[in-house]
């Protein structure tokens, strides 16, 4: 059945690789280099931390300018970042309560995959990770061991 590293879906041709139930990765676009993330089987969505959101235009589209504190407990090293805003979705939050949160589409960078995914931007301060990637990012990419972490990618020295 599992094997360390990838495991061969019986219903699928291709093999999946194995991740940790929190990993690092890279939001190239975004200009973040490294954001510790937990592996959400449970959200549909992703899900960012970000702050100070505001919309603007450029050349005819709906843009997005916000920050994002990378590190959690580092409040003090902030990347500024721009995407274009796809939409506003109504996302129910870990403690029940519906949300209105902007969406964009940005790449994600594990291991040695990169993909597309959507992307909810919201408030995460107070909640254990900067960053939540969901099911609809995982699908058809990864199997979740939920006993370990770090498996596809390497814990870089944090501030």
């Amino acid at each position: 059945m599992a094997t360390q590293k990838t495991y061969i879906a019986s219903s699928q041709t291709k093999q999946l690789s194995i991740i940790g139930w929190r990993e690092f990765i890279a939001l190239p676009k975004l200009g973040i280099s490294q954001i510790k993330v937990k592996i959400d089987t449970g959200a549909r969505s992703s899900a960012l931390h970000a702050f100070h959101i505001e919309k603007f235009q450029r050349h005819g589209k709906l843009m997005l300018r916000f920050q994002v504190h990378p590190y959690q407990r580092d409040n003090k090293q902030t990347v500024l970042a721009e995407a274009e805003l796809l939409e506003y979705r109504q996302i129910r939050n870990s403690g029940g309560h519906a949300q209105l949160r902007p969406v964009i589409l940005t790449e994600v960078k594990l291991g040695d995959k990169q993909w597309q995914i959507e992307l909810t931007l919201t408030n995460r301060d107070v909640m254990g990770f900067r960053m939540l990637l969901g099911r609809e990012a995982l699908r058809h990419r990864f199997l979740v061991d939920a006993g370990k972490s770090f498996i596809q990618s390497h814990r870089h020295q944090q501030k």
